[in-house]
């Protein structure tokens, strides 16, 4: 035997793709985790040509799953970011776009049963310990995936998956906000670090020279930016006491202005080595929690909601998302509750994907 067949199903979640796979047919050592997903995805090569990634930080996703033990899940959802091209796998974020397919992934494995209707998937990111309740439609007991649903980033429309998150505050670094400030000046640039669903370093574009409203592509051709946001993102990474992230996506960086196109406000987000074609779930709960709170590096960019659960449209490269944020201000400061988001997901392949067996020769 040469190669090792891994079941797998090929799932669009949000604005992200990649392998869904049942956590019981992998490796259980990162190690050797790791290398089986380096070589499923091709990683190493700007393209992706040996393996099944799509050379884009969004297609190089992975999201195991499991039967959780956990009293409240069904389901537990193991996430690891593959590098495109070095060979790399960060197992410490969560992806919120590739939590949207979690949901139909784990009824079309067979891990959780349909109901008539609508199904609701109880998962628990592994990852952050995040909670995220996915109400997926299930029509005659089966994962519809059409629907008239649209979310920018994506062509077309599909069946909602509504997602609900919870607990997601301090899931990495432990707290709200983990320097203690709700502003820093590194490098002569104000920040608020925060850490709700995704740890994140968010500043003003207009302190990098910004405008806040251009593209990707014109945002990952300015390297004297990317050298300047690193250089601020390592530091912050310690500050937050997160160590050395030089080899860590997290913690993720964003930028505002005010909106331009009838949102609350303008973001980009930066996965960190090049810019989202659109913007992470996990993201825009960050950004749009930093947005409510008072006395951030958001202030006085937004016009705030005044009512709560607080609608907050954040706009983005390729449109805009929305996001439903329940929070309390109490005595302690600021505090979130949960944040709720409409996401679409499709099944585009399933059965065997194959790595060579030098790598895994299986159970």
């Amino acid at each position: 035997m040469t190669q090792t067949a891994i079941p797998y199903l090929f799932m669009r979640g949000g604005t992200s793709r990649g392998p869904y796979l049942n956590r019981a047919d992998l490796p259980q050592d990162l190690e050797t985790l790791a290398e089986v997903l380096i070589a499923m995805i091709g990683a190493g090569h700007p393209l992706n040509i040996d393996g099944i990634g799509g050379g884009a930080s969004v297609t190089t996703k992975v999201a195991m799953l499991s039967r959780s033990a956990d009293e409240w899940a069904d389901v537990d959802y193991f996430f690891a970011q593959v590098s495109v091209a070095d060979r790399l796998v960060d197992f410490k974020p969560t992806c919120g776009n590739i939590l949207s397919g979690v949901g139909p992934a784990a009824i079309e494995m067979g891990l959780v049963p349909a109901q008539n209707g609508e199904t609701q998937v109880n998962i628990r990111a592994v990852n952050t310990e995040a909670r995220v309740a996915a109400v997926v439609q299930t029509p005659g007991g089966q994962v519809s995936y059409e629907g008239a649903a649209q979310i920018d980033g994506v062509p077309g429309t599909s069946a909602p998956v509504a997602l609900q998150f919870m607990e997601t505050v301090g899931g990495v670094t432990g707290a709200f906000l983990p320097t203690g400030n709700l502003v820093n000046v590194i490098d002569g640039i104000a920040v608020t670090c925060m850490d709700v669903a995704m740890p994140m370093v968010i500043s003003s574009a207009a302190d990098f020279g910004l405008s806040g409203y251009e593209s990707a592509a014109e945002l990952d051709e300015n390297r004297e930016f990317f050298a300047r946001m690193e250089a601020l993102r390592l530091k912050a990474g310690a500050l937050m006491g997160m160590g050395d992230v030089s080899k860590s996506v997290t913690p993720k960086f964003g930028i505002l202005a005010p909106a331009r196109d009838g949102g609350t406000i303008a973001t980009r987000y930066f996965m960190p080595w090049n810019t989202h074609p659109s913007m992470a779930v996990t993201g825009a709960q960050c950004l749009a929690s930093c947005v409510l709170t008072p006395g951030t590096v958001a202030d006085g960019l937004a016009s705030i909601p005044n009512e709560v659960p607080a609608p907050i449209t954040l706009e983005h490269a390729s449109g805009s998302i929305d996001v439903l944020v329940d929070y309390a201000q109490t005595d302690a400061g600021f505090q979130v509750k949960s944040a709720g988001l409409v996401r679409t997901a499709r099944k585009i392949a399933a059965g065997e994907v194959f790595i060579p067996a030098s790598v895994w020769a299986g159970h």
